[in-house]
């Protein structure tokens, strides 16, 4: 029982990404690191894109990793640079730019099939920063390995491929040396920010030849502790009143506080009888309705054609968010497109929003130490949840933030957006932010970009939210 439902835990994490396979690694052609493209124009986008977007590859070794990087649209020779990680492991940095943080999205509400129609998003945080999407680990999106031992990877693999990424792409990018650098991600990607920022300051402080100029770190609905935020799924339910007092109650009796091991019959029980609870309820947001991205036996049995008429049919209604995602897939596997975005042929034969079958080991086992080192070292932090998040809760990512034992330099109270609560926040000693925002749920800039815009620019520039 206990391997069964830390399996679940770890099968349901992280990214609300499609559980289909990436392709193997083919050997392609042998990039190095400096070959980029800037992209002026993309399918389906009517016109020249009102942004800078550049994409390339930086070679790691065997590994090839492919990014898009876009320009702040302020001033991009002072803005802050960001590199930003999409969780998984295996999400493709694209969900990143057109989900959650970038300045495109699809008009899904618009689609009549063929080719999706990209809009602009004027909610981007590239309106207030300079941002590196990156493809992470080797076999996500359209990264990958030239050899098929390249493609095997682990969380400390990948913190040390991305030091090396970020290295070489600022010997590339010279011009971004001296703006401040933050590593921001979300997601799964919580294990891995504060882990590498880690690692750049530890080459900071040996005088390592490339200076970079890393400034702090920004982690959304982050998981940080996996078994500390595993076990508070079912605490956050029963705050939420989805778990109602005594079928909580006797859970939490039987198995004082660890439901992912349960130790004995009666916690094993009381585990089963929640998960019966909330099987049908839609973990990333629980107010919203639970729908499948394009799992259903007949999308996946019939052709490409059909699979969009479809979708236009009955996949899909304005609430069932997850079904947006298929448009990134048919988008993404045009040949037109991964010509515009310069995508090396023969390397990718299926693009994926996510691949969860990457060869991957997880191999740190919580991130919390790294957070504490960091800020420790006056670097600062930025920690948001989604407060309808049940996937990584609120109540764990409190939970790790106290074992800290930091002080409280700025007691719990809201933030404001046009003069409405959207949120609530606590400013830590050593500069450690941590903040809610109100009706988001996994990942919190996917469901509230202007509020999160507004979260992330007062805090890069700053101000206290």
């Amino acid at each position: 029982m206990a391997t069964r439902l830390q399996l679940l835990f770890l099968a349901q994490l992280l990214c609300l990404c499609s559980s289909s396979a990436d392709a193997a690694a083919a050997p392609g052609p042998t990039a190095n690191s400096s070959r980029r493209k800037a992209v002026d124009r993309l399918p389906g986008y009517a016109g020249t894109l009102p942004f800078s977007l550049e994409t390339g590859y930086v070679a790691v070794g065997e590994a090839r990793f492919f990014y898009y990087f876009v320009e702040s649209e302020r001033s991009p020779e002072e803005d802050p640079l960001l590199l930003w990680l999409t969780g998984g492991p295996g999400c493709s940095a694209f969900s990143g730019l057109v989900y959650e943080i970038g300045p495109l999205y699809f008009d899904f509400h618009g689609y009549k099939g063929g080719l999706p129609n990209l809009l602009y998003k004027a909610d981007s945080w590239t309106k207030i920063s300079n941002v590196i999407f990156v493809d992470s680990p080797p076999g996500t999106g359209f990264s990958y390995a030239t050899t098929a031992q390249g493609l095997k990877s682990s969380d400390t693999t990948v913190v040390h491929q991305l030091y090396t990424f970020v290295q070489k792409w600022l010997d590339d990018h010279p011009q971004f040396s001296s703006n401040p650098l933050y590593i921001s991600g979300d997601s799964y990607s919580g294990i891995i920010i504060p882990t590498l920022a880690m690692e750049i300051a530890k080459g900071i402080e040996s005088s390592d030849k490339r200076h970079l100029n890393l400034k702090g770190y920004i982690a959304g609905n982050p998981l940080t502790d996996p078994a500390h935020d595993a076990n508070s799924r079912f605490p956050y339910l029963h705050r939420m009143g989805i778990i109602d007092d005594e079928l909580y109650e006797g859970a939490r009796k039987n198995c004082k506080g660890d439901y992912i091991n349960p130790s004995n019959t009666q916690c094993a029980n009381s585990v089963q009888a929640l998960w019966d609870c909330i099987s049908e309820m839609n973990d990333v947001h629980i107010l919203e309705p639970r729908c499948e991205e394009d799992r259903s036996p007949i999308l996946n049995n019939i052709d490409s054609h059909d699979r969009r008429a479809r979708l236009l049919e009955s996949a899909v209604s304005s609430i069932c968010r997850n079904a947006t995602y298929v448009l990134s897939k048919i988008w993404a596997n045009e040949e037109t497109v991964k010509e515009s975005l310069g995508v090396h042929k023969g390397t990718v034969a299926t693009w994926k929003r996510c691949n969860y079958e990457v060869p991957y080991t997880m191999d740190i086992h919580s991130a919390v130490e790294y957070h504490l080192s960091l800020i420790t070292k006056g670097y600062r932090g930025l920690v948001y949840s989604g407060d309808h998040d049940s996937k990584i809760s609120f109540v764990g990512t409190e939970g790790w933030i106290r074992s800290l034992n930091l002080s409280i330099t700025d007691n719990w109270r809201p933030w404001y957006f046009n003069s409405q609560v959207v949120g609530f926040t606590k400013t830590y000693s050593n500069n450690l932010t941590y903040a809610t925002v109100k009706g988001a749920g996994h990942t919190a800039p996917e469901y509230m970009p202007k509020e999160c815009l507004a979260m992330v620019d007062r805090w890069l520039s700053g101000q206290p939210l």
